[in-house]
């Protein structure tokens, strides 16, 4: 039944990358939101074409989109129809598609897509993770090895401040933020990233259900910010995703320095 779920949640993605780029470089209606978050027409035409599949299809589902939800199911897609908004608004092609099926909390389905460079990353539960049909794997570098690279995202309004831990892992690997957290966590599924660390609450199980799946299912681990389990069909409490390995240090300075 994975296949099937899978399949469609690729056929999404493709056509959602479709519609990400139709406006890319022409004007795409940006406008910030009430909590001063942006949106743009991919985001909202995305959100709405992926309730009118999931509605066609799987009736007694029910979808979560960042922009637009529908129904109430135990089977529920959970979709940011365009994480990295702030960037693909401007123009810079950092922006991706992630849709996760995700079944009573647990995300068994992932598929992240990003229309700039092709890439299509895919999972379900006990099959593996791959890249465009070809299996990705985490990397086995500690934070202190020079090739150690990490992704933080952090701004005002969330809920924890992680600028200390930032500082404090700092000291061992190298910090970016290259302005989409699932582009993020898909870089520490490929082993090209060993971290990243996200502080997102509220309806933050939208960034990352996809990112859940996909990471474990090539060899990492994701968890909420302090090393537990959670659900991703509600609010989340942040996420730490890593390449496993180092994943016990980073929860253990999060503890100390997060609160």
């Amino acid at each position: 039944m994975y296949n099937e779920y899978l399949k469609f949640a690729k056929d999404i993605a493709y056509n959602a990358g479709k519609i990400m780029k139709k406006y890319f470089k022409e004007d795409n209606g940006a406008s910030y939101k009430f909590d001063q978050t942006i949106v743009t027409k991919a985001d909202t035409e995305i959100n709405s074409y992926l309730i009118e599949k999931v509605k066609e299809r799987y009736p007694n589902h029910c979808v979560d989109g960042e922009e637009e939800q529908f129904g109430k199911s135990n089977y529920v897609w959970v979709c940011d129809p365009v994480d990295g908004t702030a960037m693909y608004a401007r123009h810079i092609p950092v922006a991706v598609f992630s849709l996760a099926l995700v079944i009573d909390g647990v995300p068994e389905v992932g598929v992240v897509y990003d229309p700039f460079t092709d890439s299509l990353y895919a999972a379900a539960k006990g099959t593996g993770a791959y890249m465009n049909e070809k299996e990705i794997k985490v990397n086995s570098l500690p934070l202190e090895d020079m090739r150690s690279v990490s992704h933080y995202d952090m701004w005002p309004e969330a809920e924890y401040n992680v600028f200390d831990l930032i500082k404090e892992l700092g000291k061992k690997t190298y910090f970016i933020g290259i302005g989409s957290i699932i582009h993020a966590c898909m870089c520490v599924a490929t082993g090209d990233f060993s971290l990243a660390i996200f502080p997102g609450t509220k309806h933050k199980n939208c960034d990352i259900a996809a990112a859940k799946v996909i990471v474990e299912e090539a060899g990492g681990k994701v968890t909420n910010l302090f090393g537990d389990e959670q659900r991703y069909d509600s609010d989340i409490t942040g996420a730490v995703i890593s390449n496993g390995l180092v994943h016990e240090e980073v929860i253990k300075a999060v503890k100390k320095f997060v609160n």
